[in-house]
């Protein structure tokens, strides 16, 4: 008897679950682990928040924002998060693509889904730019019309802040956006 080849694929799929399912329920040191290291990282964001209010803004000449944070795990923390919320609305967009009913439906779906990768990808053009700019690490984040900037420098000035201003808001080819700059100590 011949097996289709969804049948195989599905038995092989499902035996793989089986594996993984196994293999995780019984090895409590590596789950005790990952619980170990995600609350360190909850209990750093907190305190780097703390940092960060406690120290304040300064306004830079155009109304943006300059403000200060600490830490090197803040950029990569960030950076996962946003990734992770990016892949979720993709998610729902998909499934709502999978369960409308018309195409216009579909189509305002897929172009969200566009727009969510080109946003991704203007960001990190943007990050590429303003690293180029000789600056350690730099995290751009455009949420909402918003685009926030952290560099990781000594010092900025506000002259540095205006030129990092100009650069986004050229790139973006969004003349009037709204770009705030915050600074991450070396």
């Amino acid at each position: 008897m011949l097996l289709k080849k969804q049948t195989v694929w599905l038995l092989t799929m499902l035996s793989l679950v089986v594996v993984l399912t196994v293999y995780y329920t019984t090895s409590p040191e590596q789950t005790n682990e990952f619980a170990a290291t995600e609350d360190a990282a909850k209990e750093n964001t907190a305190k780097e928040k703390a940092t960060e209010n406690a120290k304040g803004e300064q306004a830079a000449e155009d109304g943006s924002s300059v403000s200060t944070i600490a830490s090197d795990e803040v950029f990569e923390e960030m950076r996962l998060q946003l990734d992770e919320q990016r892949s979720k609305e993709e998610e729902q967009l998909t499934e709502t693509m999978s369960e409308a009913k018309t195409a216009e439906e579909k189509s305002a779906a897929q172009d969200k889904i566009e727009e969510l990768q080109k946003l991704s990808d203007n960001e990190k053009m943007m990050e590429t730019l303003i690293k180029a700019e000789n600056y350690d690490d730099v995290l751009v984040r455009a949420v909402d019309g918003k685009v926030n900037v952290t560099v990781k420098a000594g010092e900025l000035s506000a002259e540095a802040a205006n030129d990092i201003v100009q650069l986004v808001r050229e790139n973006l080819n969004q003349p009037n956006a709204f770009v705030a700059v915050k600074i991450a100590p070396k």
